[in-house]
């Protein structure tokens, strides 16, 4: 039987990863062009930096991933599981579980770089215009939408291990000890 704990801890830590990265997509920093007093170059005025600790603390996703993979001993250490459609269905859920975990992770973690980075003063030489470097819209989102993708997945990921781990019974034989019988 899967254990409440587990899934109810790892639901609460992947909804509040989700929560923060939809957080962060709301507040990406957005850039203003403002002259200097003596009109000789223009540079950039950004507003809060608030995304890039939502996105952050939106890898509390890791987190969410860490305690259902210590609670299934990481699908490949641990006793053997009964071989069947648990199993494999476990095994694809493992396997895209981890797949959806590095994307969110990294679309994230990049999104947090990227909304970190803030170009100071650019005066306009040669007759180029100035670029405004921002975060585009939309990664942080792909980061919440990939965090709600490796929740649904992990979860059901748990559960058909903890079928195929039940199902799978208590070592036979009682044991990996050498039988011995009555002596004569």
């Amino acid at each position: 039987m899967s254990s409440i704990i587990v899934q109810v801890s790892a639901f609460v830590l992947n909804l509040i990863a989700f929560g923060l990265a939809v957080a962060a997509e709301q507040r990406r920093n957005k850039a203003t062009v403002t002259p200097d007093l003596a009109k000789e170059y223009d540079y950039y005025v950004y507003d809060s930096d608030v995304a890039t600790g939502y996105g952050v603390g939106a890898l509390l996703l890791t987190a969410a991933q860490v305690v259902v993979m210590l609670a299934s001993r990481c699908f490949c250490c641990g006793r053997g599981l009964k071989p069947g459609g648990s199993r494999a269905c476990a095994l694809m859920l493992f396997l895209f579980s981890w797949l959806t975990f590095l994307v969110a992770a990294a679309c994230l973690l990049a999104g947090s770089v990227r909304n970190a980075y803030h170009t100071r003063y650019r005066g306009i030489f040669n007759g180029d215009p100035l670029s405004c470097e921002t975060l585009r819209k939309g990664v942080f989102a792909a980061g919440a939408a990939f965090t709600f993708f490796t929740a649904i997945l992990s979860e059901f990921y748990y559960i058909s291990y903890s079928q195929s781990r039940d199902a799978a019974g208590d070592t036979p034989y009682g044991g990996s000890s050498i039988g011995m019988g009555p002596y004569n």
